[in-house]
């Protein structure tokens, strides 16, 4: 099995290498189609108004200029046609709850589950002013991989993995299968010269019992399924 991989915080970031890592556990040839550069939050947008271009950057790694969505739609379109599985991250930020209709991560792996392939899209939740240890979430991640059935999604779901954040002697926590929580972001902002700055809490966000924010924030691996559309 030829395994795609990309990301929405670009080809450089450390959570890519460490998805690399992680779904090296699975076996098959895993090859990178990311972007050039960040585009955290930009959501499903894809690009038909201008060329893609796209670079070698080493063995079976490519580089585009151009949205997750895009990597994932050239990517199966050219340069990884017979991918059997698709899988974006990991994040360096949760993707939890409404976070799934802007998060570029998500849309990557929604664009694959368009197209009828198996697709997981994981990220690390991590409170302001804390590290992710990135070897151990590409160890939890390679557990996820192993334990749930990727296949299990059918073809119009696929996979939004959450991994909580968690003090480094923490043993690895429980896999939590829950719901996407529909509550709203509060919609709070702060008035300055430069114009108007969210300014809500991440961590305060509401949240409903047994959903994916509530399992994620209360230390447990959050797996949820989500429709394509």
């Amino acid at each position: 099995m030829r395994i795609l991989i990309t990301n929405d915080d670009g080809i450089d970031a450390p959570g890519l290498e460490a998805l690399r890592t992680a779904v090296g556990c699975l076996g098959g040839e895993t090859v990178v189609v990311a972007p050039a550069l960040p585009h955290s939050g930009c959501g499903h947008r894809v690009t038909t108004d201008r060329p893609l271009r796209v670079e070698a950057a080493g063995p079976n790694r490519y580089r585009v200029e151009g949205t997750p969505a895009d990597c994932v739609r050239i990517a199966l379109a050219h340069l990884v046609p017979d991918a059997g599985l698709v899988v974006s991250g990991i994040n360096a930020g949760g993707n939890l709850g409404a976070d799934v209709h802007h998060s570029g991560t998500v849309a990557a792996a929604r664009e694959a589950a368009l197209h009828g392939r198996p697709a997981l899209a994981a990220s690390h939740y991590h409170r302001r002013g804390s590290t992710i240890d990135w070897g151990r979430a590409a160890a939890w991640l390679a557990d996820v991989l192993q334990e749930i059935d990727r296949s299990a999604a059918g073809p119009d779901w696929f996979w939004n993995v959450n991994f909580p954040d968690l003090a480094s002697t923490h043993a690895r926590p429980p896999v939590v299968e829950c719901f996407v929580d529909p509550s709203p972001f509060a919609l709070e902002y702060r008035q300055t010269d430069e114009g108007w700055h969210y300014h809500a809490s991440y961590h305060e966000r509401p949240r409903l019992a047994g959903s994916d924010v509530a399992t994620c924030f209360g230390g447990a691996i959050a797996v949820s399924r989500l429709r394509v559309v």
